[in-house]
């Protein structure tokens, strides 16, 4: 018998979810062959790697010394895919994701034309909603990753950055903020805000900017928490506020003069778009090529 990836990926999934049960579910396999595969594995090195006790699996000390190489292949095997996945193009097959709301309303429809032009076979199927939803979703094994507006800490998932964005105050058109040549912080904090709801990574991004910037929160004067970025477009544009909000989802509305992008002086809302997904988890070819392709484009201001 050989040495093989699969079988170490298994052994690495059972030691970090402690059961071969959260293991089989976490890999799509049945419980047996879980078992199997380990004790396959344990029978070519001719020693235990896991000891098994009524409360929890843990690792052998041949098993600690299997684990940092374990690790090393999973990483190694990802790198690899995506070296490759530039040079397939007749994949094929049903992509499914989760994209919090400014990704998937606002940034991946004018990528997912050229990319489908690239990939025709690949049939994407998008949910759009917002970062704790899709984290709740891929722990519950409804989604195999997502993107998302806000880093995400959490010790079951690897968090990647795919793309870059920049939060801008947003103002309805006639706004008295519109008429200064340089705004600084503490002047817009003078104005009510509408924002998206607590747990959008937009929301996020701002509180953890202004947090680091040693601003009370609740100095930010919050009218409205709406759970939609239109929502929050609508309301700003009726007047009952300003807000914070991807220059990529007001294109069509600067366009028509009904809102304006402001630069705030003393304060920079810079963010990275994240890939989430398991680490006991492997992405298809076709999630890593489409991820790959993220990378290349630059995002559409």
């Amino acid at each position: 018998m050989a040495l093989n990836y699969h079988q170490l990926h298994i052994f690495y999934t059972v030691a970090e979810k402690g059961s071969f049960s959260a293991a089989a579910q976490a890999l799509h396999m049945t419980q047996p062959a879980v078992t199997m595969q380990i004790q396959s594995l344990e029978d070519y090195f001719g020693t235990k790697l896991l000891v098994r006790s009524t409360k929890r699996i843990e690792l052998s000390e041949a098993g600690r010394a299997l684990m940092p190489y374990a690790e090393r292949g999973i990483d190694l095997m990802r790198e690899t895919e995506s070296a490759m996945a530039r040079f397939t193009h007749m994949l094929e097959g049903r992509l499914q994701l989760g994209a919090s709301l400014t990704i998937g309303e606002y940034v991946l429809p004018r990528l997912l034309g050229p990319f489908g032009q690239q990939y025709p076979h690949i049939n994407i199927v998008l949910k759009v909603m917002n970062t704790a939803e899709i984290l709740e979703q891929i722990l519950h094994h409804q989604l195999s990753f997502g993107l998302v507006e806000a880093a995400v800490q959490h010790p079951d998932m690897v968090m990647e950055p795919v793309m870059q964005d920049e939060l801008k105050l947003i103002v309805p058109a006639g706004h008295p903020l519109t008429e200064q040549d340089g705004i600084h912080l503490q002047e817009v904090l003078k104005y009510p805000f509408v924002l998206r709801e607590k747990g959008s990574g937009t929301r996020q991004v701002m509180e953890e900017e202004l947090t680091r910037l040693e601003v009370d929160l609740d100095l930010v004067k919050t009218v409205m928490d709406l759970g939609s970025t239109g929502a929050v477009k609508s309301a700003v544009e009726a007047g009952f506020g300003i807000t914070m909000l991807s220059p990529s989802s007001v294109k069509h509305e600067v366009a028509l003069g009904l809102l304006k992008v402001i630069d705030i002086k003393d304060a920079s809302f810079k963010r990275n778009f994240y890939s989430i997904h398991l680490k006991s988890t492997l992405l298809p070819i076709s999630a890593v090529t489409f991820l790959d392709f993220l990378r290349s484009q630059k995002l559409p201001l």
